[in-house]
C-alpha cells in the first residue's frame, strides 16, 4: 500500500491539482454515500474497501456521463471528420485517478474521502489494471486516446475487450510463472455495454460469383457486442469513446447438434465462438501464426468497419436512418489509422463492403480505401512481421483472399510497367510470398492499401524507407512520413509525480500540462539553487516512498540514497537486459576484489514480462534473479550493490518506479528499437538516460544535448559494418578480462550452484548466436557507467543535468505527436474549444 501522508503533506498537494471548493467536496461526499448505500452495499451491514472503491468510481463516473453525451451530440451537430484508431491492444492501466485528474476533481475527491475517514491512495490501489496490451504499442494507443480527447478531436479507439489481459507474472524460485489476469472478476465500473449496437461477424463459408455480384455464403456467424469506455480530455469537457468488442455466440450457434438431440453439447460449443475475445496473445515483437489470432484480427476489423459505415451513413444524433448513401465523400469524413499490421484486414474488408455490399465500382472502391487508411509501422524485427499462410485465409476468409490476390495483381502490374523485366523486384514487392508455404505479407498489404506510412522515431522512419520498405519508398516516396512517439503528460507527470509537477508549476505556471514545450522555460532555473534543491528533494521523497513500497511488497531492504538504476520493459534479447546483467556482475567482482574501496552505491532494478513461449527471455529472468540472490546475500557487498527483479511490471507499477529512478537504461542494439516511450517517461520525471543511439534516444540527445545523456556504443552504421565483417563474440571474450570473468562465472554455475549448467543456453547464445551483439558494446557500456558514477558523486551537477533533461523533454508529448498525425495524415485541425459542462445550458 501507499505510504500514508501526514496531514500537513496532504494540504501541500494543492497547486496543480487545484483547490477544492467546499461545494464540490460536499457534492462528492453526498454522491459517494448514495452509491455506497443504495448502489452497492444494500443488504449488507459492513462495507469492504472494494465497496468504497466502487462507490468512488461511480461518483467520479457520474461527472463523466453528462460530458460524454454532450460531446457526442457536439460531434453529430458539427459532423466533423472522425478519426478511428484501430488497435489490437489498449494498455490503459487504472482509470480512477486519471479521470479525476482530467476532470479537475482530484482535490475534491481527496478531501471528501479524507473527511469520511478513508485514504484515497488506498482506494486507488484496489483498482485492477486494464492490461489489454503487451507493452509499448498498447500503451502508446492509450496515450494517443488521452491526447485526441485533450485536443478536441472527434476520435474513437476500437479494439477487443479481452476477458483476460496480459498475464500476471509471479516469480517462483527465480523463474517466471504466468497466472491468468482475471481483471473483470469484480466488474468494471468504467465500461457501458451497448447491446443495441451488437453486430454480426462472418467466418468460413465459400464464395459464389453470381450475375448479381459476389456472395460470401454458408458462413459461421459470431456476434460482436460493444462495450464503451469514456476517455476524458484534460479540463475541456470533451469525453471521447473507446469501443471494445466482445464475442458472443448467436442463439442458433451449432443448432444442428441440438436438433440431433445433443442440446448440452450445442450450448457448450458456444465457447468456440466466444473464445475469440477470451485472451490477449502475450507476444511482444513476435508473430505467432495461430488461427485464433487471425480470427481476433478479423473480428475487430469487421465489427469496427460496420460501425464506422453506420455512423457515416446516419450523421444525426440518435438517428439510425441512413442520410448518406454515396461513398464519394467517405475519406473526407473518415480516417482509419492502423496501429501496426494487426488491423491490416481493414483494407480488404473495406473493399469487400464497398464492392460486394454497397456495389461501388472496383477502381473507385480502391481509391476510397487508400484515401481512408493510413498505416503505422512499429518494428523492423523480421520475427515480428505478420505473414499469414494462404491456406489459413482460404479456409477462414475466402472472399478476402480473392480480394488480396486481385489487389496484388493490380499492384504488380503497376510495378512491372515501371520496372520492366525486374522479376526480383516483383518478388520482393509482392503481397503474396511464394515458397513451401505460401504466405500473405501483411505489411506489404498495409503499404499498398494506405495513403500514408509512418515510422515512430526519426531514425526508425529512415530505416523503414532505406531498408524495410526500400522498394515501396522508391515507388511512392510521398507516402512515407515520420511521427515520433510521445507520452501523455497528464498520466506520466501530473498523476504519477505530483511533487515534481507542483514545483514546475510554481516556477512556470500550469500551461505545460497541455503544452509540454513550455518546460523550456525551466532552462532559466538550471543554476537556481532553490530550484536545484527542490528538484533533488522531490526525487529523494519519491525514492523513499518507492523503497518503502519495495520493502512491503518484496521484503527487501534497499538503500534509499543509492543510485536507483532502472531498466523496465518487456524482456527481449534486442533490449539487452543481458548487457545490464554483465554490468551488475562486473560491479560485483570489483567490489569483491577491493571491498575497502569507496563505491557509488547502486540499486539495479530490472522488470518486465517474458512471452510465455520465449525460452531465452525466461532464461534472462532466471539469470537476473540468480545474480540478485548471490549479490544481495554477500556480506562483503553490504548495501553498495543490490539487484532486484521487479515482479509483474505493469502500468500501475511504472507509475511508482519511474518517478523514483535516477538512471534510465535504454540500451538496445542500434537500429532495433523503433522508438521507445519508457525513455521519454523517465526523461520528463527527472532520470538521466544511459543509452545507445537508437529509437527516440537520438532525438532526446538532440533536444537536451548529447553531453546531458550517457550515450555509448555502436551507431546503426557501425552495426551494419560489423555485420558485413562478421561478428565474432569470442574476440571480445578473449580480449576483455572482466567480460571473460563474468561469462565464466555464469557458465560455471557461480550464480546457480544447485544447477551449474542452468545458463548454458544463455552463454551459448552470447558466444555463438547473438544477433544483438552484446559483447561488442560491453566495453563502451562499462566505461560509460563509470561516467555515471562520477557524476552521481556530484549531486548538484547531477541535478542540473536532470533539470536540463526535464526542460528539454517537451517534444515528447503525445499531444505534439497527435497534432502532427491530425494535420499531416488525417487532414483535421485540433480544437481548443471547451465544450460546455452538463450543468450549463447549451446555446
Amino acid at each position: 500500500m501507499a505510504v500514508p501522508l501526514s496531514d500537513g503533506d496532504r494540504r501541500k498537494q494543492i497547486s496543480v491539482r487545484g483547490i477544492a471548493g467546499l461545494g464540490d467536496v460536499a457534492e462528492v461526499r453526498k454522491s459517494f454515500n448514495r452509491h455506497l448505500h443504495f448502489t452497492l452495499v444494500k443488504d449488507r451491514n459492513v462495507a469492504t474497501p472494494r465497496d468504497y472503491y466502487f462507490a468512488l468510481a461511480h461518483t467520479v463516473r457520474d461527472h463523466l456521463v453528462g460530458r460524454w453525451i454532450r460531446t457526442q451530440q457536439h460531434y453529430y451537430e458539427r459532423d466533423p471528420k472522425r478519426i478511428y484508431y484501430l488497435s489490437l491492444e489498449f494498455y490503459m492501466g487504472r482509470t480512477l485517478q486519471n479521470t479525476m485528474v482530467n476532470l479537475g476533481l482530484q482535490n475534491a475527491c481527496d478531501e471528501a474521502i479524507y473527511q469520511l475517514g478513508l485514504d484515497l491512495e488506498e482506494l486507488e490501489e484496489i483498482e485492477e489494471d486494464a492490461g489489454l496490451g503487451n507493452g509499448g504499442l498498447g500503451r502508446l494507443a492509450a496515450c494517443f486516446l488521452d491526447s485526441m480527447a485533450t485536443l478536441g478531436l472527434a476520435a474513437y479507439g476500437y479494439g477487443i475487450r479481452y476477458e483476460f489481459g496480459i498475464f500476471n507474472q509471479k516469480i517462483v524460485d527465480g523463474w517466471q510463472v504466468e497466472e491468468a489476469d482475471d481483471w473483470l472478476r469484480y466488474g468494471n465500473p468504467w465500461e457501458k455495454a451497448r447491446p443495441e449496437y451488437m453486430l454480426p461477424v462472418h467466418f468460413y463459408g465459400h464464395v459464389e460469383h453470381t450475375p448479381d455480384g459476389v456472395k460470401w455464403i454458408d458462413t459461421q456467424v459470431v456476434l460482436a457486442m460493444p462495450y464503451d469506455t469514456p476517455v476524458p480530455g484534460y479540463k475541456n469537457n470533451t469525453v471521447n469513446t473507446m469501443r471494445l468488442w466482445s464475442a458472443k455466440a448467436p442463439n442458433d450457434f451449432n443448432l444442428q447438434e441440438f436438433n440431433m438431440g445433443d442440446y448440452v453439447e450445442a450450448v457448450l460449443d458456444r465457447n468456440l465462438a466466444e473464445n475469440i475475445s477470451r485472451v490477449l496473445y502475450p507476444n511482444d515483437n513476435f508473430f505467432e501464426g495461430k488461427e485464433l489470432r487471425l480470427k481476433q484480427e478479423y473480428f475487430v476489423v469487421a465489427a469496427t468497419l460496420q460501425d464506422i459505415i453506420r455512423r457515416y451513413k446516419s450523421s444525426k444524433f440518435g438517428c439510425r436512418d441512413p442520410v448518406r448513401t454515396c461513398f464519394e465523400t467517405f475519406p473526407d469524413k473518415v480516417a482509419i489509422q492502423l496501429n501496426d499490421t494487426h488491423p491490416a484486414l481493414s483494407i480488404p474488408e473495406l473493399m469487400r463492403i464497398l464492392v460486394d455490399v454497397e456495389k461501388v465500382d472496383w477502381d473507385k472502391a480502391w481509391e476510397i480505401t487508400k484515401r481512408t487508411c493510413a498505416y503505422t509501422n512499429h518494428t523492423v524485427l523480421p520475427e515480428a512481421l505478420e505473414r499469414w499462410p494462404v491456406s489459413m485465409f482460404e479456409k477462414l476468409l475466402p472472399r478476402h483472399l480473392e480480394i488480396i490476390y486481385a489487389l496484388n495483381q493490380m499492384h504488380l502490374d503497376r510495378v512491372a510497367a515501371l520496372y520492366p523485366g525486374d522479376i526480383d523486384r516483383l518478388r520482393r514487392m509482392s503481397v503474396i510470398e511464394e515458397g513451401d508455404c505460401k504466405r500473405i505479407n501483411m505489411a506489404h498489404l498495409c503499404v499498398i492499401g494506405s495513403h500514408t506510412v509512418n515510422g515512430v522515431a526519426r531514425i526508425h522512419s529512415e530505416i523503414v524507407k532505406n531498408s524495410v520498405f526500400k522498394d515501396f519508398y522508391e515507388l511512392e516516396p510521398e507516402k512515407f512520413q515520420n511521427k515520433t512517439n510521445g507520452i501523455t503528460p497528464r498520466r506520466w507527470l501530473l498523476l504519477c509525480n505530483p511533487g515534481l509537477a507542483d514545483i514546475i508549476a510554481e516556477k512556470i505556471g500550469e500551461g505545460f500540462i497541455t503544452d509540454l514545450s513550455q518546460l523550456k522555460k525551466l532552462l532559466e532555473f538550471i543554476d537556481n539553487e532553490t530550484f536545484i534543491r527542490d528538484v533533488a528533494k522531490v526525487k529523494q521523497e519519491n525514492k523513499l516512498k518507492f523503497a518503502a513500497y519495495l520493502e512491503e511488497q518484496y521484503k527487501v531492504k534497499i538503500n534509499p540514497v543509492s543510485m536507483f538504476d532502472v531498466q523496465v520493459k518487456r524482456i527481449h534479447e534486442y533490449k539487452r537486459q543481458l548487457l545490464n546483467c554483465l554490468h551488475a556482475i562486473t560491479l560485483y567482482n570489483r567490489i569483491r576484489c577491493n571491498p575497502s574501496k569507496s563505491f557509488v552505491p547502486r540499486t539495479i532494478m530490472i522488470g518486465g514480462k517474458a512471452a510465455p513461449g520465449y525460452h531465452m527471455a525466461k532464461m534472462i529472468i532466471k539469470l537476473i534473479t540468480s545474480i540478485g540472490e548471490v549479490i544481495n546475500n554477500d556480506p562483503y557487498v553490504g548495501d553498495k550493490l543490490r539487484v532486484i527483479f521487479l515482479e509483474n511490471y505493469r502500468v500501475s507499477l511504472a507509475e511508482k518506479v519511474i518517478p523514483a529512478a535516477d538512471l534510465s537504461q535504454q540500451i538496445s542494439t542500434a537500429g532495433t528499437e523503433a522508438s521507445g516511450t519508457g525513455n521519454m517517461k523517465f526523461m520528463v520525471n527527472g532520470a538521466l538516460t544511459i543509452g545507445t543511439m537508437d529509437g527516440a534516444n537520438v532525438e532526446m540527445a538532440e533536444e537536451a544535448g548529447e553531453e546531458n545523456l550517457f550515450i555509448f556504443g555502436m551507431r546503426v552504421e557501425d552495426v551494419e559494418a560489423l555485420d558485413r565483417k562478421g561478428y565474432n563474440a569470442r574476440e571480445y571474450y578473449e580480449s576483455l578480462p572482466e567480460l571473460r570473468q563474468a561469462i565464466d562465472q555464469i557458465s560455471s554455475g557461480f550464480f546457480s550452484p544447485q544447477d551449474p549448467g542452468c545458463f548454458k543456453d544463455v552463454v551459448n547464445m552470447l558466444m555463438y548466436h547473438d544477433r544483438f551483439k552484446v559483447f561488442a558494446d560491453y566495453e563502451a557500456y562499462i566505461k560509460c557507467q563509470g561516467q555515471v558514477d562520477q557524476l552521481f558523486m556530484d549531486p548538484r551537477e547531477w541535478t542540473r543535468k536532470v533539470i536540463r533533461n526535464i526542460a528539454c523533454s517537451g517534444k515528447f508529448s503525445s499531444d505534439r505527436t497527435i497534432t502532427e498525425y491530425a494535420r499531416e495524415i488525417w487532414g483535421v485541425e485540433p480544437s481548443a474549444t471547451v465544450i460546455l459542462p452538463p450543468n450549463l445550458p447549451q446555446n
